[in-house]
C-alpha cells in the first residue's frame, strides 16, 4: 500500500495539488538530533527549477513537524512531517480530464479507483511526493553514521555528455531520460538475507516507488550475461573480505559483502512531452489528437539522484535496525 520497511517504517501521503504531501516515520530512534536545516541540502537538489531541463514549478519545501519532535531531537514516537503545496496550477489538468495521458497513471487510476482520484497534476501518483522520501532519507542517513551514498547521472538521452542529452531533447521538442548510478561506502558485511530479504530485492522494491524507474541493475548488471565465470567472479584478496573486482555490486548470496555497493536504475522520458500525441477520449470515444499542458521535466533523471540516495538510505537504516548495527535508543 503506501507504507514501507520492517523497523524503520515510513507511510506516505498526499496528492500533488492537495494541500500538502507527507511522510510518518515509525520506528526512528529517540535522541536524533534533527531540525529544518538537516534538509535544506538534499530538497533543494531534487527541487524543480533549479537546473536546465526540470520543471519551473518551485515550491519551498519547508519540512513542517507535526509529532515525533521535542527540543530538537526526537521522541521515539512517530515522526510526521508536511510539505505545504503552494504552487499549483490545478486548472491546467481540468482541461484535459477527457483524455487521459499516454505514459502516465491517469488510465489505470480511473479504472482503480472508479473516478474518485485526484487527478490534478497526477495526483497521488504524482513525482511531487518524492519530496517526502527525501525527507525519510534525510532521517535515515542520520541512523548510518559512517556511510557514504553517492548517486550521479551518468546518461541523459544516451549520451554521456549531459549537456548534449539534454540539447537532443530540447532540439526535437521532445522528453528523454537517463541511467543514474548509485554507490554506498562503509557498509559492513552481513546486511540482508537469502531470497525475499535480499539486499537487491528491498532495495529494487523501494526503488520501483520512486516514479519513472524502469529498471535497476546491480554491480555488472545486466553486462554479466557476456561475461565468462572466471571473469565476473570476484577474487577475494584479504580477511576483510576486500575483492579484486566488483562485479557482484558489493552483494553476494543478497548479503552484503563489505564491498562498495553499486547499482544503476533506468528512468524513463518524461511522459509529458510538448509534442503533439495521441490518445483515447472518455467523452467521444474516440483517439484524437491532443496536447500536455502544464509544467513539466524535460528530464526527471536530473532530479532522481537524491530521491536515489534517500531509498537507499531508508532500506539501509532498516537493515542496521534490524541487525542491531545501531542502537534503537541513543
Amino acid at each position: 500500500m503506501n507504507s514501507f520497511g520492517r523497523l524503520f517504517r515510513i507511510n506516505i501521503f498526499g496528492e500533488s495539488h492537495g494541500p500538502s504531501v507527507g511522510i510518518i516515520i515509525d520506528g526512528c530512534p529517540a535522541g536524533l538530533a534533527l531540525n529544518e536545516d538537516d534538509f535544506v541540502t538534499d530538497i533543494e537538489r531534487r527541487k524543480g527549477g533549479m537546473q536546465k531541463g526540470t520543471t519551473p514549478r518551485k515550491e519551498d519545501d519547508k519540512p513542517i513537524f507535526l509529532s515525533g519532535i521535542f527540543n530538537g531531537k526526537t521522541t521515539g514516537a512517530p515522526l510526521t512531517i508536511v510539505f505545504e503545496n503552494k504552487n499549483t496550477r490545478s486548472s491546467d489538468y481540468e482541461k484535459g480530464r477527457e483524455v487521459p495521458r499516454p505514459g502516465h497513471a491517469d488510465f489505470v487510476a480511473n479504472k482503480k479507483f472508479g473516478g474518485f482520484e485526484d487527478f490534478r497534476g497526477g495526483g497521488h501518483f504524482s513525482g511531487r511526493l518524492t519530496v517526502c522520501l527525501v525527507a525519510a532519507g534525510v532521517v535515515a542517513k542520520k541512523i548510518l553514521q559512517g556511510i557514504n551514498i553517492t548517486s550521479t547521472i551518468t546518461e541523459i538521452g544516451g549520451e554521456k555528455n549531459i549537456e548534449a542529452g539534454l540539447q537532443k531533447a530540447i532540439d526535437a521538442k521532445d522528453s528523454v531520460g537517463g541511467i543514474v548510478e548509485c554507490k554506498v561506502t562503509g557498509l559492513p558485511i552481513g546486511l540482508g538475507e537469502p531470497f525475499f530479504d535480499s539486499v537487491e530485492s528491498v532495495l529494487a522494491h523501494a526503488v520501483f516507488s520512486i516514479p519513472a524507474i524502469k529498471g535497476i541493475e546491480f554491480g555488472a548488471g545486466f553486462a554479466a550475461a557476456k561475461m565468462f565465470g572466471s571473469v565476473h567472479n570476484d577474487a577475494i584478496v584479504d580477511a576483510t573480505g576486500k575483492t579484486a573486482t566488483n562485479y557482484a555490486g558489493g552483494i553476494v548470496g543478497g548479503i552484503s559483502n563489505g564491498n562498495e555497493l553499486v547499482f544503476r536504475v533506468v528512468v524513463k522520458p518524461t511522459s509529458s512531452t510538448p509534442l503533439e500525441q495521441e490518445s483515447w477520449n472518455w467523452q467521444t470515444q474516440q483517439v484524437e489528437k491532443f496536447s500536455i499542458k502544464g509544467r513539466h521535466d524535460l528530464c526527471i533523471a536530473l532530479r532522481v539522484p537524491p530521491v536515489l540516495e534517500a531509498v537507499t538510505a531508508m532500506v539501509l537504516a532498516d537493515f542496521f535496525l534490524l541487525e542491531q548495527k545501531t542502537k534503537r535508543l541513543l
